[in-house]
């Protein structure tokens, strides 16, 4: 006898869940096979998107293949967390990846095949947005009826997930590494992206392993510690990467028109001091997001209270199966 029990409800958002993942695979993968049939005019940006969609469509077809195979067995107890955690982060990816590869890319490509397969290429990119946006709405609203916490519920689950997707469209506008590698102070910057996206990383597998009730420090004063040093990191960059990128006095480009890949043909990385723009208005949305954090866990340590994100799972600290919960 099987040791899982399938309950009405949970069968209905496994089912749509299947329905949508074929479409989310389909879609993925005609946007990466466009991208890939244009060879090595695709650019930087191009092989970014790339490795997004290719990533995407992998997880997609593993997380797929693993509840078809192992629908029988008692899954971790963390499972149900990951799916609707990679749907939002796949949402947030499709959705940049939508509005990056036309604005970096596109609009400077000569009209011609290439063109149009970058366009479909953008089109099936937005249509997989869509559909999982749509998993993680219904995932939610399923979760919400069945009173399941999930970490992405949360006011600090989603600045984690939105911190940590803003920080990867970061990279890659700084993997140009000609934007930062003559000033020192750019190389502070990305020292600073790093670093604080590798706490965002940890925090959230500390999370989504529940192991956080293991750390030495009450959670407050732990996430606390981690956001405002992330806010003071980002504070300084904040300040330094327009200061030495647009600043003519300190070697930048104060205007569009200065820069020579805007205005003359395609280069491998488009239009370098739109990249320097954009990761300028990148800081300052992390920005935000880390001062909306930091509020959040002040308000909570000030109080004085221990009810945070990971302690109404008691199922999770004991180890118990999501499914196991469900009575005979």
């Amino acid at each position: 006898m099987s040791s899982r029990r399938i309950i009405p409800e949970e069968d209905d958002v496994d089912t749509l869940c299947y329905f949508l993942r074929l479409p989310q695979v389909i879609s993925i993968c005609l946007a990466f096979s466009l991208v890939a049939s244009m060879g090595n005019e695709r650019g930087a940006v191009g092989n970014w998107c790339l490795a997004i969609w290719c990533l995407c469509f992998t997880v997609t077809v593993f997380i797929s293949m693993y509840e078809c195979f192992y629908c029988d067995w008692i899954l971790p107890f963390f499972w149900y967390k990951l799916p609707i955690t990679y749907a939002c982060y796949a949402t947030l990816f499709c959705l940049l990846t939508s509005i990056m590869y036309p604005i970096f890319y596109v609009q400077y490509l000569p009209y011609g095949p290439s063109r149009d397969r970058a366009i479909a290429a953008s089109a099936f990119s937005c249509i997989a947005c869509v559909l999982y946006a749509i998993d993680v709405a219904y995932t939610w609203k399923h979760y919400k009826f069945k009173n399941i916490p999930c970490y992405v519920h949360t006011l600090p689950g989603l600045l984690k997930i939105l911190e940590s997707a803003v920080a990867c469209v970061i990279f890659v506008f700084i993997s140009n590494t000609s934007l930062y590698l003559h000033q020192p102070a750019l190389k502070w910057c990305v020292v600073v992206y790093s670093i604080c996206f590798v706490q965002v990383a940890v925090a959230m597998l500390l999370k989504l392993s529940g192991w956080e009730n293991r750390l030495p420090l009450r959670l407050p004063i732990f996430h606390l510690g981690q956001t405002m040093l992330s806010f003071l990191l980002y504070v300084s960059a904040m300040v330094l990467w327009p200061l030495y990128q647009f600043d003519e006095k300190l070697g930048g480009q104060p205007h569009w028109y200065t820069d020579m890949s805007c205005i003359d043909e395609l280069t491998d990385y488009g239009c370098v001091w739109d990249q320097r723009l954009a990761v300028a208005i990148l800081t300052a949305i992390n920005l935000l997001m880390y001062v909306v954090d930091l509020v959040y866990w002040t308000c909570q340590f000030s109080v004085g209270t221990e009810h945070q994100p990971s302690t109404p799972y008691p199922l999770h600290s004991q180890g118990v199966s999501l499914q196991s919960s469900v009575e005979p």
